[in-house]
This record gives C-alpha cells, sequence and structure tokens, in this order.
C-alpha cells in the first residue's frame, strides 16, 4: 500500500511529529528511526514496522520489502516529522517492544541521563559480546532519536529491559548465582577485580552522581579504573567499553 502525503497539516503527520517527544512514544507505543540503515534494521528486526515514510523524489533509491505501508511526501513534510537536521529521504514508524534478556553477561545503567551515553553502551554492548541491557527508569528514553541513533542498530538486536527496581532486579540476580559489579570511584582496582561467577551485570552509574547507594548495597564487587593521569574520572560510555570488552576477552 502507497499513499502520498502533500499536507503538514495531516493528521498522520501530526502524530508522525510526536514521535519526537516521550509524551507522544508512550501514548502511541511507536517511536522514529531514520535513515537506511535504521530503517533496513528495524525491517530485519522482530520489531513490527508500521510505516515507511519516504521523501517522493527519492523513494526509488531505497529497495523496500513489499507488503509494508509505504507514504511517499515532499522533503518539507518528512524533514518535519525527523528530528535530524538533514533527513536521508527515508523514516520508519516502529512499534516498540521488547527482546527478553537471555544470557549471562549483562550491563545495567542506574541513572545514564546522556542519550549519547545510553545509545553508546547498547551498540558497544552489542559489539563486545555482550547479552542483554538493563536500564532504571531514571535513564534517558531508550526510543528518544538521539538515544536510537547512537545505538546505529544494536537496539533492534540486544534484550533491553527498563526496571523500576533496579537494585531489585539485580538482588534476584544475585541470589540466583549472579555477580554484580558496582563502577565506583572508591572501589578496588578493576584489574584487581576478584574473580566472577558465571553469569555477571556490569553497572554503571549516571554522568554525575555515579551508582546510587542502593546498588552499591546489593553489588558484589565494587571496581574503579586506574586513573594514571590528572583525570578524576571518564565518560560512562568509554568507561563502559574498557570494562565490557575486558570482562568479555575470554570469548576471544
Amino acid at each position: 500500500m502507497t499513499e502520498h502525503i502533500t499536507s503538514l497539516k495531516n493528521p498522520k503527520v501530526t502524530t508522525w511529529k510526536s514521535l519526537k517527544d516521550r509524551k507522544g512514544r508512550r501514548e502511541t507505543g511507536c517511536f522514529l528511526v531514520e535513515g537506511r540503515k535504521m530503517v533496513e534494521e528495524a525491517v530485519a528486526s522482530a520489531f513490527p514496522v508500521e510505516a515507511v515514510l519516504a521523501d517522493a523524489d527519492r523513494v526509488d533509491e531505497f529497495s523496500l520489502p513489499a507488503g509494508l505501508p509505504l507514504f511517499t511526501m515532499p522533503a518539507h513534510v518528512l524533514a518535519a516529522v525527523c528530528d535530524t537536521k538533514t533527513p536521508q529521504g527515508i523514516a520508519a514508524v516502529v512499534r516498540a517492544a521488547e527482546i527478553p534478556l537471555k544470557g549471562r553477561r549483562f550491563v545495567a545503567m542506574d541513572g545514564v541521563q546522556d542519550p549519547g551515553n545510553v545509545g553508546t553502551i547498547i551498540r558497544t554492548a552489542d559489539a563486545a559480546g555482550f547479552d542483554g541491557v538493563i536500564l532504571s527508569a531514571q535513564c534517558a528514553d531508550v526510543f528518544s532519536p538521539k538515544v536510537l541513533r547512537a545505538t546505529m542498530g544494536s537496539i533492534f538486536r540486544m534484550g533491553v529491559q527498563v526496571t523500576g527496581d533496579l537494585p531489585g532486579m539485580l538482588a534476584g540476580m544475585v541470589q540466583a548465582g549472579a555477580s554484580v559489579l558496582s563502577s565506583q570511584l572508591d572501589g578496588e582496582p578493576f584489574y584487581q577485580c576478584s574473580p566472577l561467577n558465571d553469569k555477571f551485570v556490569l553497572v554503571i552509574g549516571s554522568e554525575g552522581n555515579g551508582v546510587t547507594d542502593e546498588v552499591k548495597a546489593v553489588a558484589t564487587h565494587r571496581v574503579k579504573l586506574p586513573m594514571r593521569g590528572g583525570a578524576e574520572s571518564l565518560n560512562a560510555a568509554v568507561a563502559a567499553g574498557i570494562m565490557m570488552y575486558e570482562l568479555t576477552r575470554d570469548m576471544d
């Protein structure tokens, strides 16, 4: 099905524009991805694609599976829907879904609020071979445009779960035999960390306040990266990347 839209006042356009905001995403249950790669990732995933939006003058540039609802529109209408300043000619409306957490290697974010950090940690977890990502409710919305762009499609491959009780969830995982590593400035040296169980969770704290006291209380390991220079700390995503790759070295 293909439909051509010309007006910014079209009700569908109004709904799609609302997906830039958390309120709109919550009310519709959908989010918007932009660009050829992200649309391809969405189409190939288990997430239902509700609609594909394309610049009418560029639609022939894209190879789309048959059966997807396709809406073509002038460039200025697509630009109004998209979050980026220079849209790539294609976007997709995707229904939000959660991929169940499975496996034994997880990274948890405890109040990480910068969308770029959240998306980069999800992408790095995917690249490093982690099995899933857990976020506290205080983290940036995983379906916000900036987070989605930073994941570069990993959001569609990783098990991701948002919880309103991160300490409780981690405590349950400890009771089930998992190790929980809390990254904190007053922890023991990361490279001298005592052995972990086969299943583990690495916790990354917020940019300003670090890991909450409630999460620290349930952690089995409290670790810090060495600071050999003058810097007191690292960017949350950088620190997460270093530790994730070190923790998965045995996979090589």
